[in-house]
């Protein structure tokens, strides 16, 4: 069920048992061939194919839509949030679902950027609330294991604007995907400790532009992409995002 396609009275209505889901995205580049709504798009797309899998019991927030994004301001048209405000918003969209009653929250991140504060928010939500349940999932996180069968681009290739999320987007919004423009990513490696992606985590935290790692802003190799990997993509994740919300949906309050 999409949350604000129903009204006060049917709202009033649901069993507050039922996961209420929100998306957090960002609105940034994605390399010269996918658009700057790249990670909301994909987000959306994960919670409405939840919501046809589970539709009365599952609940679909209104995404947020600008996220943590100041490392990709060096590019025109990234919009950004303050660690600050990005937590501020969604602690309080979430606060407002609390009140009404709804304990059982999933934050599903779709871009990079959001990890750390996601992680911080959860915590300071799930503290403050202790007769909730708060889950902060990022979509690659939750399926490493699929995505390795999945991807040929090897640690490097799967970053940002890359195999992944050009696949995604070829499924998704296949007009909105400059097929001409697809490139190569520029990203150069520096230090081995620092050097990670979607399915190789770095060993070390280091803060980088993303110009300063990519001069044409994709971070790994889009050039494998394909709408058939996106479908797999999407078939894996939605299989995974099922099975983690019927747990939520089963869980118990944390009071101390």
């Amino acid at each position: 069920m999409i949350w604000d396609q129903l009204t006060t009275k049917q709202l009033a209505k649901l069993n507050r048992n039922i996961p209420v889901l929100l998306n957090i995205a960002a609105t940034e580049q994605h390399g010269p061939h996918l658009p700057l709504a790249t990670d909301r798009i994909i987000g959306e797309h994960f919670a409405a194919l939840l919501n046809k899998e589970m539709n009365d019991n599952i609940l679909i927030l209104p995404s947020v839509q600008v996220g943590c994004s100041d490392h990709h301001m060096g590019f025109v048209g990234s919009l950004s949030l303050s660690h600050c405000t990005f937590s501020a918003v969604v602690k309080d969209i979430i606060t407002s679902v609390l009140k009404h009653g709804f304990r059982k929250i999933i934050l599903l991140n779709s871009h990079g950027g959001n990890q750390g504060i996601m992680q911080v928010i959860t915590e300071e939500l799930g503290y403050a609330n202790p007769n909730a349940n708060i889950i902060g999932i990022t979509w690659w996180n939750l399926v490493k294991d699929e995505l390795r069968n999945i991807t040929e681009t090897g640690p490097g290739g799967t970053g940002h604007a890359c195999e992944f999320e050009t696949s995604l987007l070829l499924v998704i919004a296949p007009d909105l995907v400059g097929k001409t423009q697809i490139e190569n990513g520029a990203n150069v490696a520096t230090f081995d400790w620092a050097e990670g992606d979607m399915l190789h985590a770095g060993k070390a935290s280091y803060y980088r532009t993303m110009k300063s790692m990519t001069s044409n802003g994709v971070f790994g190799d889009p050039t494998l992409a394909s709408a058939e990997k996106g479908v797999k993509i999407s078939e894996c994740v939605i299989l995974a995002l099922k099975q983690l919300a019927m747990d939520v949906y089963k869980m118990e309050g944390n009071s101390y």
